[in-house]
């Protein structure tokens, strides 16, 4: 079953490239004409790419790994900020904080420091502050806020990239490579598709054509969960995995009261024997 049609990408404008002039000559095999010097992109590719790139994305939300979605154009900023919250995974919208992925240690810290201010703010340990540094304290939370509030639940690396313009996200997509992290990509005909794992040629300008493509990522990844989750249940049901606390003490008793047993009757054959030898 595909998870879009090529009614539905064509009715969004997902077919829509660049000018003749602009174009990459990498995207060759995914143009299918030219029409008014601008480059019209292959529906039918873009189909099976979509198709391709969900079901990785499924397998990888099943696991319970994390896609990191990148987008900080304003045509695609909402759309990703929505969808990548209905299937409960991060994102960057505002600015790519360089060396977010190669340098991740240091963007935890500051995360951590979010979390502390709210700490110290919940506890009144900020209340004997001036009014000067509760304002200077209050405004760095918003500033940390708004460039890594959405990534504040990723504690590790992203186990992929899913992004939105490859050309403007350049700098996001080389960390992903340096550190051998997959990329999936919207890229548009003036784009270089060759550092792109998953490549999804389509229009990354309009927001009607990003948001039907994450649409079926997204669905994708919904399933992914679910089955995650009706396997975990299934795995409840049936008793398996580790075993449970309750269960381990009682194998430890039985081991125990096997020993002393033993123990005993050692002592009870060392006892008879003494009444023999008197």
């Amino acid at each position: 079953m595909s998870r879009t049609n090529f009614d539905t990408l064509l009715e969004a404008g997902c077919h829509f490239g660049h000018l003749k002039r602009k174009w990459n000559p990498a995207m060759a095999p995914y143009i299918f004409m030219e029409r008014n010097g601008i480059h019209i992109i292959d529906l039918n590719k873009t189909v099976a790419k979509v198709d391709e790139a969900a079901e990785a994305l499924k397998q990888i939300a099943k696991s319970g790994k994390k896609v990191l979605f990148v987008a900080t154009k304003k045509q695609a900023k909402q759309v990703v900020a929505e969808k990548a919250a209905s299937v409960n995974m991060p994102y960057v919208i505002e600015r790519w904080p360089g060396g977010m992925l190669t340098n991740f240690p240091t963007i935890r810290k500051a995360v951590k420091k979010m979390a502390t201010i709210d700490k110290l703010t919940n506890d009144g340990t900020y209340a004997n502050l001036s009014k000067r540094e509760i304002l200077q304290i209050s405004r760095e939370r918003a500033k940390l806020d708004k460039t890594l509030g959405s990534i504040a639940d990723l504690t590790r690396l992203p186990s992929a990239l899913f992004v939105v313009d490859v050309m403007k996200e350049n700098i996001a997509v080389r960390e992903a490579n340096r550190l051998g992290i997959p990329v999936f990509g919207i890229v548009d005909t003036n784009s270089d598709p060759s550092n792109i794992d998953f490549v999804i040629p389509a229009n990354d300008d309009a927001t009607k054509s990003v948001e039907v493509i994450l649409d079926a990522c997204c669905a994708a990844m919904q399933e992914g969960l679910e089955e995650r989750k009706a396997e975990k249940v299934d795995m409840e049901a049936a008793g398996e995995g580790a075993p449970r606390k309750g269960a381990r003490k009682s194998a430890k008793a039985r081991l125990d009261k096997s020993d002393e047993e033993a123990i005993n009757a050692q002592k009870a054959a060392a006892f008879m024997k003494e009444d023999e030898e008197a």
